[in-house]
């Protein structure tokens, strides 16, 4: 049996108690590394689960995937993802695989930031699709994001933000040279993520566009969500751009139409002056 077992957001005791018995019958336990991260380490999993585990990168998952299912159809074969098993469709990918060789397989689900966002007072169902953002370079700047976030304002609903992450990345000068040399890994902060959207917010305007969001957008900021430190912000965009939320992982939020229940959950977590200026539109939303 292959099993996919969901990690959860925060540490090493937030699997469930099926997926540690997984864990701990399993001939052979990977720890996917490289979609999402923990607030502890690989030694500290291992000392919690009893086990030893396999870092999988994403040359591993998504090039090597036959190591990962040898053997699964003779014995038990643990993948560990952290947050839920299908965040990220190349998990897909490996099931299918197993399915094509014969393998059975079996998820064990857990939280993930798609739900677990929901901490921060947003209704869950007033969410749109989930975006994207990734780190900017010198000669790639792609603007995709914003237009869903867009998209999403117009049809009045929230946009989860999920932030780039670096894990194992060669520089080009190495991979050019064929030099198995890693960067150091590289988090997207909050601040980054809503520093890019005011950039392309000023683009939009000077070439006559009406912007689908502003300067004075309510925004929500979360940094190591389900971890004991967990860190939630409310503030307009701009006000955002310039707030450090502390360690990885960040995802930012970008709000649509708000119920007042919604209003009142933000005002928990909200810096001064963040929703001042929102206005009624009708009996039962407020807009920014």
């Amino acid at each position: 049996m292959l099993y996919l077992v969901g990690l959860g957001l925060g540490d090493a005791a937030d699997i469930t108690v099926k997926g540690l018995e997984a864990v701990r019958r399993s001939s052979r336990v990977y720890l996917e590394a490289y979609t999402s991260v923990l607030t502890v380490g690989k030694e500290a999993l291992e000392e919690f689960y009893g086990r030893e585990l396999v870092l999988a990168d994403r040359d591993l998952v998504e090039q090597e995937a036959d190591e990962i299912l040898k053997d699964a159809d003779v014995t038990d074969v643990a993948f560990l993802v952290v947050g839920d098993p299908f965040g990220a469709t190349t998990h897909s990918d490996l099931v299918l695989r197993a399915v094509n060789a014969g393998i059975p397989y079996r998820v064990i689900h857990n939280a993930s930031i798609m739900n677990a966002v929901g901490c921060c007072g947003l209704q869950l169902y007033n969410f749109g699709e989930t975006v994207s953002i990734v780190f900017w370079t010198e000669t790639w700047r792609p603007e995709s994001f914003y237009d869903k976030i867009r998209k999403n304002r117009a049809a009045g609903m929230h946009t989860l933000c999920l932030l780039d992450i670096k894990m194992k990345e060669q520089s080009i000068e190495n991979m050019m040279r064929g030099k198995k040399i890693y960067e150091p890994p590289r988090f997207l902060t909050v601040s980054q993520a809503a520093d890019q959207l005011l950039q392309v917010v000023q683009r939009r305007r000077e070439e006559g566009e009406e912007p689908g969001l502003t300067e004075d957008t309510v925004c929500v900021g979360v940094a190591r969500l389900g971890a004991d430190d967990q860190l939630i912000r409310t503030a307009t965009l701009r006000q955002l751009a310039s707030c450090d939320l502390g360690a990885p992982l960040h995802s930012l939020i970008v709000t649509g139409q708000l119920h007042p229940l919604e209003v009142d959950m933000l005002r928990l977590t909200a810096e001064p002056n963040a929703l001042d200026h929102l206005h009624m539109t009708d009996s039962s939303t407020y807009t920014s």
